[in-house]
């Protein structure tokens, strides 16, 4: 049975391009101007089967309220903590990959699968998936950078107990957008996000699970920042918070416009949050303050080692 959508979405908020006159050109090869993004604050157990049931049941939500690309939260089948990473890991394809390829083609959505703990020739990875509206696996993205801090007093964390770091960026194209992929710890890292802009991409998008320290300091000042810096869209999903967690999210999803304005936000609780992306209105941003083309590459440079 395929998920029937609703009728176009009423609200008008924002996205696109690489430059004024590239999101023209991307507007008139057919990009369509207005497409829904949704992303999915789920609450996440124990239970890996009731995680993974849970998810699809909001991926079937999100897909009957019109939404087009539907995101998924860090760490979202697996309680988010260096002793549970060995237990949850999965191969891929495996368990979960298997359901969310299942329910993009059931659905007829680009769905964005949060991470998971993967295992791979011996090493676990936090690894993100992205389906077509067909099924088919058409991305898979390793966290490059790994959460390892320490702020005394308040938290330490230290993802490379047990993870190791991925070595390759993430562009997917898709009819509405081209999507750059992060997950949570790579959002620090400008040049990260300047990259993907440099490559042509509209949307920046991090599953991502800041905590009780740093998601009041830094979740939506990061995310502005980086839409600002690079005149993209920027959507974070979280976690829904779980005071008796371990590790407790910050919660709190958003998107950000080219403006830097927050267009949607979650609060704590599992919900489903829906912005409306017109790329019309990125290509006004980039032609109202031209600093892409402005840059001063004879004096300075951000360059990726990855084709």
């Amino acid at each position: 049975m395929r998920c029937a959508p609703s009728s176009p979405p009423s609200e008008n908020v924002h996205l696109l391009g690489r430059g004024g006159a590239f999101a023209v050109m991307q507007l008139a090869k057919g990009v369509m101007a207005n497409f829904r993004i949704a992303l999915i604050q789920l609450h996440v157990s124990a239970a890996k089967t009731e995680n993974l049931n849970r998810a699809c049941g909001l991926v079937r939500s999100a897909a009957e309220q019109g939404a087009k690309l539907v995101v998924l939260p860090e760490c979202f089948n697996s309680p988010y903590g260096t002793k549970y990473f060995p237990d949850y890991a999965e191969k891929i394809p495996g368990e979960t990959t298997e359901k969310l390829s299942e329910i993009a083609k059931e659905c007829g959505v680009y769905l964005i699968g949060g991470s998971i703990p993967e295992e791979d020739a011996g090493k676990l990875y936090n690894t993100c998936t992205g389906f077509g509206p067909d099924g088919a696996m058409i991305t898979k993205y390793r966290k490059i950078h790994l959460f390892d801090i320490n702020v005394p007093g308040k938290i330490r964390f230290q993802e490379s107990e047990t993870l190791s770091p991925g070595a390759t960026l993430s562009v997917i194209d898709t009819p509405y957008c081209k999507i750059g992929l992060g997950i949570c710890y790579d959002l620090r890292f400008a040049e990260l996000a300047q990259i993907y802009t440099q490559k042509g991409c509209q949307l920046l998008v991090y599953p991502g699970a800041f905590n009780l320290t740093t998601g009041p300091a830094h979740w939506e000042l990061l995310q502005r920042g980086r839409a600002v810096d690079n005149q993209v869209y920027v959507a974070t999903a979280s976690p829904a918070r779980d005071e008796k967690a371990s590790y407790v999210a910050w919660g709190h999803s958003t998107v950000v416009n080219p403006w830097g304005e927050v267009i949607a936000k979650a609060g704590t609780e599992e919900t489903v949050i829906y912005a409306d992306i017109d790329l019309k209105r990125l290509a006004e941003v980039r032609q109202q303050i031209p600093i892409l083309s402005q840059k001063r590459s004879d004096l300075y440079a951000v360059e990726s080692k990855f084709a």
